[in-house]
């Protein structure tokens, strides 16, 4: 690719900016992307961009093997570990595109569920928000019941009436979440906090896939008992909003 093309690609507007937040998932980040690609392209424009969040094995090399295969591929790194929703926002503002997807990077979401997403945004065009919803969840049972404990008292704070925010696999409008309060965690809250600037939220079930590679960064410690502590947060700043507060201008 001659630069002249190279600039051309980089200026125009994908339809898709796809974030992936990444630590330490050096055998998980090649087949994702790989899946991506199988599952999106050729129908559809879009970039990947990967979020390495301090990773300390081989997969920041392993995302730069991507990029002759994948020339849409981008790759942001954090000198320090920030945590998983600071990667995710730092994807968001590098992102082209007004639409975001957000996939983990374990490969437990599957990525032939975009198309699904994007297929609900062409029927409503005034959702903000698709989310995805595990209903099959391939994970030890210590996790699933914290996160039914965690999810079942969040939508009694919260009404949000969203059944799993803690699904990787979602599908928002770019300049919606950049308004929203930025915090540790606060990609568990994203319905929530959608609701809170007015915006429309869907709910879709997904696919979820058993972890093959690496290890979790989660456990009940650092999942349920942190969620419940920012849950606190969250509903003061959902009775605080201004969301909704619209001003009209009087005729000259």
């Amino acid at each position: 690719m001659n630069a002249a093309v190279r600039d051309l690609d980089e200026a125009r507007e994908p339809a898709l900016s796809i974030v992936i937040p990444v630590l330490n998932e050096m055998d998980n980040v090649v087949p994702l992307a790989r899946e991506i690609l199988a599952a999106l392209a050729p129908a559809l424009d879009f970039e990947i961009l990967f979020v390495d969040d301090g990773s300390t094995d081989a997969t920041v090399d392993r995302i730069r093997t991507l990029r002759a295969e994948i020339p849409t591929l981008r790759l942001l790194r954090h000198s320090k570990r920030c945590g998983q929703s600071a990667a995710i926002r730092t994807g968001v503002r590098a992102a082209r595109a007004q639409w975001i997807a957000t996939l983990d990077g374990d490969c437990q979401n599957d990525p032939r569920d975009l198309p699904r997403m994007l297929a609900v945004l062409e029927q409503d065009r005034a959702v903000r928000l698709i989310t995805g919803h595990r209903r099959s969840r391939q994970d030890a049972w210590i996790r699933r019941l914290s996160s039914r404990i965690a999810n079942t008292i969040r939508r009694a704070v919260l009404h949000d009436e969203t059944p799993d925010t803690g699904c990787g696999i979602k599908l928002f409008h770019r300049a919606t979440f950049l308004e929203v309060p930025a915090f540790d965690h606060m990609h568990r809250f994203l319905p929530a906090l959608f609701q809170r600037e007015g915006a429309k939220v869907v709910s879709i079930d997904v696919r979820h896939r058993p972890r093959e590679h690496g290890r979790s960064k989660y456990g009940v410690g650092n999942r349920l008992w942190a969620g419940i502590v920012d849950l606190i947060g969250v509903r003061w700043l959902m009775r605080r909003s201004t969301a909704h507060a619209h001003a009209m201008e009087e005729p000259s």
